[in-house]
């Protein structure tokens, strides 16, 4: 059963677990599955698996609740490479109190280091760029110390992006969330015991704003 004469049905199924696998580390339920692609009946969902199965495309023990894992297939393997992204890792953001950073450029972690996504999590990966984060100013917001943000280069922000900015005056970088208030810059964190950083805009230089965050797992 080559992969176009699959029923709608069955590739739905099938990206759901290889994205739901991806994402969490671990394959679906059959329920999640059956919940996903919009099947109540476990025995429906059980024979699109089989058939799945029975064509290559996943491997099932049906001991275990969660006992699915996809097959690579080498054709498979090929067409997903060329929709594959590198993303220049280039240092460290800090997501707390400032710090200097000099010549107001990251920290590179070198020339080689880079994370690799699917262009369906970065459609367009025109001037993006990753950094590491740490400190946990951001935690309120979903960003933790030791996470991944992945940016896109841009210079002017709106209220309540979040960016990484230069602070002319200050030698130092922060990630931050964007507000411009009676003339004057608030870089806002997301954690109630932290308090915002005031500055002149022209002390303020935006250099990427936040499209996407890759947790740390524990």
């Amino acid at each position: 059963m080559a992969k176009n004469k699959l029923s709608e049905r069955q590739r739905g199924m099938l990206d759901f677990i290889r994205r739901f696998s991806i994402e969490n580390g671990y394959p679906p339920t059959i329920r999640q599955i059956g919940e996903h692609v919009g099947i109540s009946s476990t025995s429906v969902v059980n024979y699109n698996l089989h058939k799945l199965e029975r064509e290559g495309y996943i491997a099932r023990d049906l001991k275990v609740s969660r006992g699915i894992r996809m097959v690579e297939r080498l054709g498979d393997a090929a067409e997903r490479l060329k929709d594959l992204v590198r993303i220049p890792l280039v240092g460290r953001i800090v997501a707390g109190a400032p710090v200097p950073i000099p010549s107001g450029d990251f920290a590179t972690f070198g020339e080689d280091e880079a994370i690799t996504l699917t262009r369906e999590m970065v459609p367009n990966a025109e001037n993006l760029f990753a950094l590491q984060v740490k400190g946990d100013s951001m935690a309120d917001a979903m960003v933790s110390d030791g996470d991944i943000v992945v940016m896109r280069q841009a210079r002017e922000a709106r209220n309540g992006d979040m960016v990484a900015v230069w602070l002319r005056d200050r030698g130092e970088t922060t990630l931050k969330h964007f507000y411009l208030e009676n003339g004057r810059v608030r870089l806002q964190p997301a954690n109630a015991s932290m308090d915002p950083i005031y500055a002149e805009p022209g002390d303020v230089e935006v250099q990427g704003k936040v499209m996407l965050v890759l947790r740390r797992l524990e």
